[in-house]
């Protein structure tokens, strides 16, 4: 199979709610509520005979894109500025993106983004039978470690949701903080259940520069191996100041959308380690090349999703073996809601450990006939 001549035919977005299997909240607000579908928008992009499959999660607590706002911006502008290139130019894909939506300060409308250039990915390891690390040239691990993710208001909740991690084989924790003033006592809870596994938190640009240095302190005395993005994405400055006064590593997550960020903040000597998120960035054309920079720079490297469903999880799984990222990662997805599209062989999943699929494409499969049953 060649690609010549394969040419984008079709953009179609599906807004498909999944059951909610837990409630999960940030500092921002709440992420999943029991009893109310969680909502994803998947993507089918169409060239010739070839199709595959991107996924957008719309979640207003943490970016300002909504279920809304992505089918239209994919429908009204993303899809008309590339129907009819061809299919294997993911760089003038991405400038097209960047033509039809401008990016202003960093990245315009990621998420959006994100699902098309992942779809296109899908589509192009279908077409040539590889898998999207094989596409790339570029597999250093199968396999990746998933952290269980902690998100509770009092030290018996979250206790309860550690021993809820363990009991699935989960080894590697996440604690969301910036929830309050009990963040620290929380902390502290979830090390007393965890023991000596691995912990890392997330403010989720909860705190100011002079907060976090208290915290951090507390922090370290715990054992945390990671402080992500406590402060504002836009603080530049302060993750400057902070990075040399906190006792524990900051990782940056919001604040790296697209490379030019990841290059500002290596150039500034603002960052220790690295978050890669494939919707955050636009998709795994520029989640690649942020990533690359990032290790060239020598900035150690973190993977972590947006509650992704399967088609999500499976795109950052690629993008995370590629990289031979090692440390536990928050791929939460599967905690949180059902994929309940997913037809035939799935990622699989095993005592907190995610294999890398293998199969054509994304090495999923999508049951078309239940996305367009369940459509909104």
């Amino acid at each position: 199979m060649t690609l010549a001549g394969l040419t984008i035919d079709r953009v179609e977005t599906f807004a498909v709610p999944l059951p909610t299997l837990r409630p999960f909240g940030v500092s921002g607000g709440a992420i999943a509520v029991m009893g109310k579908p969680s909502v994803r928008i998947l993507v089918k992009v169409t060239a010739g005979d070839h199709f595959g499959w991107g996924e957008a999660t719309p979640i207003p607590a943490w970016t300002y894109e909504t279920q809304e706002s992505i089918v239209s911006t994919i429908n009204g502008y993303l899809a008309p500025a590339i129907v009819g290139r061809p299919a294997w130019d993911l760089d003038g894909v991405t400038s097209a993106f960047d033509r039809a939506i401008n990016r202003g300060f960093s990245i315009g409308a990621p998420l959006a983004k994100a699902a098309v250039d992942v779809a296109l990915h899908d589509l192009l390891g279908r077409a040539l039978g590889v898998s999207v690390g094989e596409l790339w040239g570029q597999r250093r691990v199968s396999s990746i470690q998933l952290g269980w993710v902690v998100s509770g208001q009092g030290p018996a909740e979250v206790a309860d949701a550690v021993a809820e991690g363990q009991s699935l084989g989960y080894q590697a924790f996440k604690v969301k903080i910036g929830l309050g003033p009990t963040d620290l006592r929380i902390v502290e809870a979830v090390r007393n259940a965890a023991g000596s596994a691995p912990l890392w938190v997330d403010a989720n640009q909860a705190y100011s520069v002079a907060e976090a240095v208290q915290i951090s302190r507390a922090l370290a005395d715990f054992g945390v191996t990671a402080f992500e993005q406590p402060l504002p994405a836009n603080d530049i400055a302060g993750l400057q100041r902070l990075r040399d006064l906190s006792a524990v590593p900051v990782a940056l997550d919001e604040s790296l959308r697209h490379p030019s960020d990841m290059s500002t903040f290596v150039r500034l000597g603002a960052v220790d380690i690295a978050i890669a998120k494939v919707q955050r960035s636009g998709g795994l054309t520029l989640s690649r090349r942020l990533l690359q920079l990032a290790e060239d720079s020598g900035v150690r490297l973190m993977g972590s999703g947006l509650t992704d469903s399967d088609i999500g999880l499976a795109a950052s799984l690629h993008l995370f073996a590629a990289f031979g990222i090692t440390t536990p990662v928050d791929l939460n997805g599967r905690q949180f809601v059902d994929s309940v599209y997913v037809g035939g062989d799935t990622v699989k999943v095993a005592d907190g450990t995610a294999y890398v699929p293998t199969g054509p494409g994304l090495g999923i499969e999508v049951d078309e006939e239940k996305v367009r049953r369940l459509a909104l």
